[in-house]
């Protein structure tokens, strides 16, 4: 039976662009939307700012390999990972799971059954889970399926790093983050950056929110560490 079309695509990570093309072609006949991304070092870039509702991975690709995608994504995302892989050793198939991933195709396979294999992992994980689509926190609000920002009702126009400190800070208000975190959601290619790039970004951050620094209403500076949304609602 078929799948009902989502709004969320499936991302098909994969650098051999004949096989992406096969398994995108037989999701697509199964009712899902595909998104394709052939090289490892885009592939985080385009799961934080298009919020995929699958992933299927390939483990040897080009600038970033898959176990480390799948150690990063797990990082801030549950978004289900199917691996391929074309190693049958069973080491490789235990560390994929170890690192989050939720199941395994070894390569060559069949793409009907990985299709299939796609809908189960998507009829366990999907059954109870409601995904956030937008953060909220006085007047300010992140909607992460339109990429906009609001505070008060009025747009927000922030840059592509802004948008991620702030999608960052505000998916776990509470949470002190510290630079190198910070500068691992903005520069997720291994760039080199002094961390106190950071401080330039949430300063003009600030400034877009309205934000003093001394009476904090969204960013608390935590003293030689980082930074952190505000769990609080102000009074």
């Amino acid at each position: 039976m078929s799948v009902a079309k989502r709004t969320d695509p499936v991302l098909i990570i994969e650098d051999d662009h004949n096989t992406a093309a096969l398994i995108s072609t037989y999701l697509e006949k199964e009712g899902f939307a595909t998104r394709m991304v052939h090289d490892g070092g885009e592939a985080l870039e385009f799961v934080r700012l298009q919020n995929p509702g699958f992933v299927i991975l390939d483990i040897m690709l080009p600038n970033v390999d898959g176990w480390e995608i799948c150690r990063e994504l797990r990082k801030f995302s549950d978004v289900p990972i199917l691996i391929l892989t074309a190693r049958e050793e069973e080491i490789d198939r235990v560390l994929g799971l170890s690192l989050g991933a939720d199941d395994y195709v070894i390569k060559p396979f069949s793409p009907r059954e990985l299709v299939e294999r796609v809908k189960a992992i998507l009829r366990r994980t999907t059954r109870n889970s409601v995904p956030i689509q937008h953060f909220s926190h006085n007047g300010l609000v992140l909607d992460m399926e339109k990429r906009r920002v609001t505070l008060d009702d009025q747009n927000v126009d922030l840059t592509a790093v802004e948008y991620k400190l702030l999608q960052a800070l505000m998916s776990t208000p509470g949470k002190a983050f510290s630079r190198d975190d910070l500068l691992n959601h903005i520069y997720i290619r291994g760039e080199s950056v002094v961390d106190r790039v950071v401080d330039v970004h949430i300063g003009h951050l600030r400034q877009k929110l309205s934000d003093d620094p001394n009476a904090p209403r969204f960013i608390e500076t935590v003293r030689g560490f980082g930074y952190r949304f505000i769990e609080r609602e102000s009074s």
